[in-house]
């Protein structure tokens, strides 16, 4: 169901939604049509006045096509008729391509009210679709999670073999989409294959090799390498100086407890701010960076960094 009126660019309520809309329909059939030079104007133009229509430019002969579109169908049968899914073969209609101006595909346009709202051009990865489609048409309520929420939730539970096998996946199948390796490096880092999480990482182009995403794993590749064996920590027993508190928050941070880690670097700097030669705050950026500008605890630490600074 649309939530903004392309009309007058005003968000809809639901209720409003569902007035233009009519009841959800859960026969494929009626909302995922191929178009033709027979159907383009019934379809697309005036079936658009009444549900956005989602226009699919592709191509028999284009490989990122073969992945694209099932994921359009796919969202089509999960929206189940809040939007009509238009597929047009470039190939075979032309005349209509070139009244497009498609230039390339894959090539996919949003219609509404007989108008161009809004298009994207490439296979894109199944969750910038999403989050790009809810823009503009209201999401079930039910929404299954994309292989990229599976991947990051079974990395969260410390299943590191099935998110590992789901980034493979996505990395056969959007080789260009470069996230999809850093997810595998850190899946595969996870593992235990940390020489093999570093490969990933050097093979990646110069842009996203320096990227923070990049970054903050092999900051965790470096924290494993850096912290302090369990013999080591056996040897620190009883000791409460400096060098013991950075040793044992190093090896928290690297075995993924980030919170005690980060209380523990935080303790070092109040205590002995030049152990190191400021060892305890540099580590602790360098665990900010790991984690992400957005993550929670990073957003946490660095105001009790500032805190503690200013």
């Amino acid at each position: 169901m649309p939530i903004v009126d392309p009309r007058s660019g005003v968000p809809l309520t639901s209720s409003e939604s569902s007035q233009q809309t009519g009841s959800s329909n859960t026969d494929p059939s009626t909302y995922i049509i191929d178009v033709d030079m027979t159907n383009f104007q019934q379809v697309v133009l005036e079936g658009s006045t009444t549900l956005p229509v989602l226009l699919d430019c592709w191509a028999p002969w284009c490989e990122p096509c073969k992945t694209l579109t099932p994921i359009l169908e796919k969202l089509a049968k999960e929206y189940a008729g809040a939007f009509v899914l238009a597929k047009l073969n470039i190939e075979e209609h032309q005349q209509i391509a070139s009244q497009l101006g498609i230039r390339s595909v894959p090539d996919v346009k949003l219609i509404s009210q007989g108008q161009l709202y809004d298009q994207f051009q490439g296979a894109l990865p199944e969750k910038q679709i999403r989050e790009w489609l809810a823009q503009y048409i209201e999401a079930p309520q039910e929404i299954p999670a994309s292989p990229e929420e599976q991947a990051e939730a079974a990395l969260a539970v410390g299943d590191a073999t099935s998110a590992r096998a789901i980034y493979q996946q996505l990395v056969q199948e959007y080789p260009e989409y470069h996230d999809y390796q850093i997810g595998l490096a850190s899946a595969v880092l996870a593992e235990g294959s940390p020489e093999e999480a570093k490969t990933l990482l050097d093979n990646l182009p110069p842009e996203h090799r320096e990227g923070a995403k990049a970054r903050g794993v092999r900051a965790r590749i470096e924290f494993g390498e850096e912290a302090p064996s369990q013999e080591e920590l056996t040897a620190l027993e009883g000791r409460d100086d400096s060098e013991a508190r950075y040793k044992r928050a190093l090896r928290q941070v690297a075995d993924g407890h980030y919170e005690a880690g980060l209380d523990g670097l935080l303790d070092v700097m109040k205590s002995d701010r030049a152990y190191g030669d400021d060892a305890a705050r540099l580590t602790l950026l360098r665990v900010f960076d790991a984690l992400g500008a957005d993550h929670p605890l990073t957003v946490t630490y660095r105001r009790k960094l500032f805190a503690l600074l200013y």
